[in-house]
């Protein structure tokens, strides 16, 4: 079904910008699944003896669910989709709804498919693809979750390099997810995108039998169509969250500026520079007791954007560019060295390559935390026994784990995660003495005193033990099958390319002598 909703996509080459694939695909899927769920609500009240309700909103709203007017519904939608005026339907639709549902605010594409004049017979397509989607049974959203997921994973190999940076890998999140576990509490991202950290952390709570109703979720997003998609994207999973009234700059417009929140999830864009003038910002509450971050690259702003964020004991899990680890600018390495000397930074991981659709840029988990001092919590119903870590680190490389995905794409497995997350886990509690040790080539728990001396890098490669590898303890069929998977598909690639540079040549009646 998934594949089949992609294709079917695709056939809109032409009649608009790839860029624009996930707007149109996304909006239809999100209407699909709240038509269905009305549905299923009206024939429950009516199955109840409550007929006379089914028109009144608040009968749906009670259990999560959006109130339709009848030119909203999905069937009405499906009925009228070869009709010449279908685009005009489906915005009227939108901006129905909306006024009907106050948590949909600002949420829903607005006058959308009717300015960008679409071929009626490809909508048309379209829509009798996603009519298809079964959704009766869909107790726990995972039907339209999935296929939203699906989606956007595509939309960003799609887009590829330099877009898509609405989208964080699955694997990723759920690997920040399951370090910090954050049961209770706030949860926030300051750049959330699609809402794809918020999706996995509530997943993660339901998968441990924890209860979603203790967490509050909160975010900012800058981008105003991205924030409509990560709007629609939790109302599909039922997520209730605060994004602020606006899409709006994290830095020079905190929606939540009063808010400090238990945990942090973040994947800023990587080494945007000139996020600031050089006299804007010089004396923001968020540096204090820091230099002031430089204009050339703002990854150590989130960080201290995020610590300034953080509760009294708040942990948060923030994706960086490797270069952040060691870089010589001598603000960023008083920074780094302010917040070791702190006792900020948790622990550090070295991510996989191609684990992103949108860089290739190599990548490092960093966890911060506010409180690394000997104490004991409960979680989930279970007390945790966390030992003093004060002036340790703990390093973990990571380029080795993940399998292939999609052919170009590397995912950290649940199998993956499970050996990392028990690593830090067991680092942190008091089986530490009995049960952690460093281990060559994976990770190293390393004192302050050998961090200065290392003049506060902390690129883990620094302090990990690496053995001279040769050629006998190389996996040479592995890493063979590997890189003939990739030359397969470039050349197939290649092939494509060359097939349709042949075609247009002969549409102009020339031809290629190959």
């Amino acid at each position: 079904m998934e594949e089949k909703l992609w294709k079917t996509a695709i056939k809109l080459r032409g009649s608009v910008e790839a860029s624009e694939y996930k707007h149109i695909v996304l909006g239809l899927i999100f209407l699909k699944y709240a038509g269905d769920k009305f549905e299923q609500q009206q024939n429950k009240l009516i199955s109840e003896g409550k007929e006379k309700y089914i028109d009144i909103p608040e009968f749906y709203s009670k259990d999560n669910i959006f109130f339709l007017p009848e030119n909203t519904r999905w069937s009405y939608i499906i009925d009228n989709a070869k009709q010449d005026n279908i685009t005009t339907i489906l915005d009227t639709a939108f901006a129905d709804i909306e006024k009907k549902n106050k948590s949909l605010r600002g949420a829903l594409p607005s006058n959308y498919y009717t300015r960008l004049d679409l071929e009626k017979k490809k909508l048309t397509s379209l829509l009798d693809v996603i009519n298809s989607i079964d959704t009766t049974d869909d107790t726990e959203q995972d039907i339209i979750g999935r296929v939203y997921e699906y989606f956007l994973g595509q939309f960003a190999i799609k887009e590829g390099k330099g877009k898509g940076e609405f989208y964080t890998p699955k694997s990723v999140v759920s690997l920040i997810a399951e370090i910090i576990e954050p049961y209770d509490g706030t949860i926030y991202d300051p750049c959330c995108g699609s809402g794809g950290m918020f999706v996995q952390s509530l997943k993660f709570i339901k998968s441990h039998q924890g209860n979603t109703k203790n967490v509050s979720v909160y975010g900012q997003e800058n981008v105003s169509t991205t924030r409509k998609l990560a709007l629609m994207n939790l109302a599909i999973r039922g997520i209730s969250a605060d994004l602020g009234k606006k899409a709006a700059d994290t830095f020079f417009d905190d929606q939540h500026i009063d808010k400090r929140f238990d945990y942090i999830m973040a994947n800023p864009p990587f080494n945007i520079s000139d996020w600031r003038e050089e006299n804007e910002l010089i004396t923001d509450y968020r540096w204090n007791g820091y230099d002031v971050p430089p204009t050339s690259n703002a990854n150590y702003a989130w960080i201290l954007h995020i610590l300034s964020k953080l509760s009294e004991n708040g942990i948060g899990g923030i994706i960086l560019a490797n270069g952040s680890l060691n870089t010589s600018d001598t603000k960023e390495y008083n920074i780094r060295k302010t917040l070791i000397e702190n006792n900020l930074i948790e622990a550090i991981l070295v991510l996989p390559a191609k684990l992103f659709y949108s860089t290739n840029i190599p990548v490092t988990l960093w966890i911060l935390n506010k409180n690394k001092k000997q104490r004991s919590i409960v979680k989930n119903n279970k007390i945790i026994n966390f030992r003093d870590r004060k002036n340790e680190i703990l390093f973990m490389d990571l380029r080795n784990f993940g399998s292939i995905y999609n052919k170009k794409f590397v995912e950290l497995t649940q199998g993956d995660r499970d050996k990392i997350v028990n690593i830090i886990h067991t680092w942190q509690t008091e089986d530490y003495s009995s049960k952690y040790k460093d281990i060559p080539e994976l990770c190293y728990s390393a004192s302050i005193e050998e961090i200065r001396e290392k003049e506060y890098k902390l690129a883990p490669s620094a302090y990990i033990e690496f053995k001279n590898n040769n050629e006998d303890e190389m996996d040479f069929d592995k890493e063979m099958t590997k890189l003939s998977q990739e030359l397969s598909e470039l050349l197939k690639e290649e092939v494509d390319s060359t097939n349709k540079l042949i075609k247009i040549m002969e549409d102009l009646n020339y031809e290629i002598q190959l």
